[in-house]
C-alpha cells in the first residue's frame, strides 16, 4: 500500500488486535489507570493501541511527534507514563528523553528493532495473556492531553470516559452522517482529528489515514474513496483553496468537511463553500473540553433560500445540547445577549481537572463555571461569536482592540492569505495595534493599501499602525499562530526576518 494511504483493517481485525494489546499491557504490568503514551505519526497500529489501551482501563495519553524533545519529556514525566509506544523513526527522541523518566519501563516499537525497546510482536509475545476484565467508571480519567505549551510549561487535561462519550455523541448530533461514513486523516491523530474518529467507528465506518500532509493527495484520496467526512485546520483550506487540482477534483461524497482550531477568515470561508461545496461545518471546544461547546453545521452557513448567510460565518455556531454556554464579565456575573465577557462553559463535556495541579483547575473553575479564555458575545438567536483570545486583547488609547476582527478585516483583502494582529508596547498609547501578513503570492499590494481598506472597514483606531509583510507566519505543532514569538521579534532589535513594512502616525489614523 501506498506510503501516502493506509486504511485502518477491518473493523473485526481491530478488535482483536485491541484485545491482545490489552491483555499485552496488563501482561507486562500496566493496570488500570497507568497512563501509557503513544508517539506516532498518523498511523493504524498506533491508533488500534489507543483502543488497547481503553480496553485495559489505561489512561491514552497522546504524545505529539513534532513537539521538542524538552517538551515530550515534560508531558511524559508529569503524566507519569509506565509505558511508550513510539514509531522507529522517533528513537532518536526517545533515546534523548528516557534518562530523564524513571517511572518509564516499557518501550515498543510499533514499526522496528531498537535498542533498548521491544518490538511490537515480541511485545505481544513476551506479554502474551487474556485480558483482566475492567469496568472503569465513566468519571475516571481515559485520555491525559497535553495543553499547547506555547505559553510555559505545559499542563495535564484529564478527560473522563464521560467527557469523551458526549463529544462522540454531540459529534453525532451535529452534524450529517448518511450510511457508513469514510473519514480521511490528513491532521494529527494525536489531536481533534483523532477525537473525531470516534464517532466514526462508533458508526462502523471506514478510516483512510494519511502519514504525511499533502494537499494533491488529500484532493485524489477524497475522489478515490468517495470519503464523506476531514477535518481541517483554517490554514490548511486556505491552501486547498489555492491548489490547483481543487475545481477539478469531485467532492460530492463529502458530508462534512470540518474546520476548527482556530478563527477562520470569513471572506475564504465564503470560497470554501462555492468551490468545495456546501459542507463545511465548524467546530468549536478546545483541550479541556473537546470539540463540541458549539457546532455550526454545514445548513447553518446558508437561509433557508439557499443563500449564504454571511452574518453568521464569523459565528462558532450554536451551544450543542448537553452543554450550558454563557457570556461572564470579570465579577462573575453572567451578560445579556450582545454583552461581550469571557465565554464560559459547563456540562459533562468539561475535563475533570488538571493533572497533579489543584490550584489551575481552582482558577479555571471560577465561580462554577470553566472558562475557556476567549472573548466573545451570544447575539439574541443564541450564536456564539468568539471575539478574541483575553491575553490577545489590544488596550490603546482607553479602546479595547480585539485582534481577531483586525485580523479579519485584513484576510478580507484579496492579497492576504493570514494575518496576525498583536499589540506593541507605546509610550503614548499603552499598546500600538500591529500586524504581520501572508500574502498570495499572485497578488501583489503593499502595507499602505492594507492600511486604507481596514481603516475603511473598522475605523482608525483598530487600524493597524504598522503593518509588516512576512514570507511565513510561526506556527505552532497544529498549525496556530504563534503570536508570542511574532512579538518577540517585532520587539527584539535583532530581528532580521525578511518583510516590508509600513507605519502610520496614530494622529493620521
Amino acid at each position: 500500500m501506498p506510503d501516502h494511504e493506509r486504511r485502518i483493517p477491518q473493523l473485526r481485525e481491530v478488535q482483536r488486535q485491541s484485545w491482545r494489546i490489552a491483555g499485552a499491557l496488563h501482561g507486562s504490568g500496566v493496570g488500570a489507570g497507568d497512563r501509557v503514551a503513544v508517539l506516532s505519526a498518523n498511523d493504524p497500529l498506533a491508533l488500534t493501541c489507543v483502543f488497547g489501551i481503553s480496553r485495559a482501563g489505561a489512561v491514552w495519553c497522546p504524545v505529539n511527534p513534532r513537539n521538542e524533545a524538552v517538551e515530550n519529556q515534560q508531558l511524559l514525566d508529569l503524566f507519569g507514563c509506565r509505558c511508550l509506544f513510539f514509531q522507529e523513526k522517533f528513537a532518536p527522541l526517545v533515546q534523548a528523553i528516557r534518562g530523564n523518566l524513571p517511572e518509564l519501563i516499557t518501550l515498543v516499537c510499533l514499526d522496528g528493532t531498537v535498542d533498548g525497546a521491544l518490538s511490537f510482536s515480541e511485545w505481544l509475545t513476551r506479554n502474551h495473556r487474556e485480558p483482566d476484565t475492567i469496568s472503569p467508571s465513566d468519571d475516571e480519567p481515559c485520555m491525559l492531553a497535553g495543553t499547547g505549551g506555547t505559553t510555559g510549561k505545559p499542563k495535564g487535561v484529564r478527560l473522563t470516559g464521560r467527557n469523551m462519550e458526549t463529544a462522540t455523541a454531540l459529534t453525532l448530533m451535529s452534524y450529517p452522517f448518511t450510511h457508513r461514513p469514510r473519514y480521511l486523516a490528513l491532521a494529527p491523530l494525536t489531536h481533534s482529528a483523532g477525537v473525531l474518529t470516534f464517532p466514526i467507528m462508533t458508526l462502523g465506518g471506514e478510516i483512510v489515514i494519511m502519514p504525511k500532509p499533502d494537499l494533491g493527495e488529500f484532493l485524489r484520496l477524497v475522489e478515490r474513496h468517495r470519503i464523506t467526512h476531514a477535518f481541517l485546520p483554517p490554514t490548511v483550506i486556505y491552501g486547498l483553496l489555492e491548489h490547483p487540482d481543487l475545481d477539478s477534483t469531485n467532492l460530492k461524497s463529502l458530508q462534512c468537511l470540518w474546520y476548527g482550531a482556530a478563527p477562520i477568515s470569513p471572506t475564504r470561508l465564503a470560497e470554501a463553500l462555492t468551490r468545495i461545496g456546501p459542507v463545511l461545518g465548524q467546530l468549536f471546544g478546545q483541550t479541556e473540553a473537546p470539540n463540541m461547546i458549539s457546532a455550526l453545521p454545514p445548513e447553518d452557513h446558508f437561509h433557508d433560500d439557499g443563500s449564504v448567510a454571511t452574518e453568521r460565518l464569523s459565528s462558532a455556531g450554536r451551544p450543542t445540547p448537553f452543554t450550558q454556554v454563557a457570556v461572564m464579565d470579570d465579577a462573575g456575573t453572567l451578560l445579556p445577549p450582545g454583552r461581550r465577557g469571557e465565554i464560559v462553559v459547563r456540562g459533562p463535556l468539561v475535563m475533570a481537572g488538571y493533572h497533579d495541579d489543584p490550584e489551575a483547575t481552582k482558577d479555571v473553575s471560577k465561580h462554577g463555571w470553566h472558562h475557556t479564555g476567549d472573548i466573545g458575545y451570544l447575539d439574541d438567536d443564541n450564536y456564539l461569536y468568539i471575539v478574541d483570545r483575553a491575553k490577545d486583547m489590544i488596550i490603546t488609547g482607553g479602546f479595547n482592540v480585539y485582534s481577531a476582527e483586525v485580523e479579519q478585516a485584513l484576510t478580507a483583502h484579496p492579497a492576504v492569505h493570514d494575518a496576525a494582529v498583536v499589540g506593541l508596547p507605546d509610550e503614548k498609547w499603552g499598546e500600538q495595534v500591529t500586524a504581520v501578513v501572508q500574502l498570495r503570492t499572485e497578488r501583489p499590494t503593499t502595507p499602505d493599501e492594507l492600511m486604507s481598506f481596514v481603516k475603511g472597514r473598522l475605523g482608525g483606531v483598530k487600524t493597524p499602525k504598522l503593518i509588516r509583510v512576512w514570507p511565513d507566519l510561526p506556527r505552532s505543532k497544529i498549525g496556530k499562530i504563534l503570536k508570542h514569538e511574532i512579538r518577540d521579534r517585532l520587539v527584539s532589535p535583532t530581528d532580521h526576518t525578511p518583510d516590508r513594512g509600513a507605519g502610520l502616525p496614530r494622529e493620521e489614523a
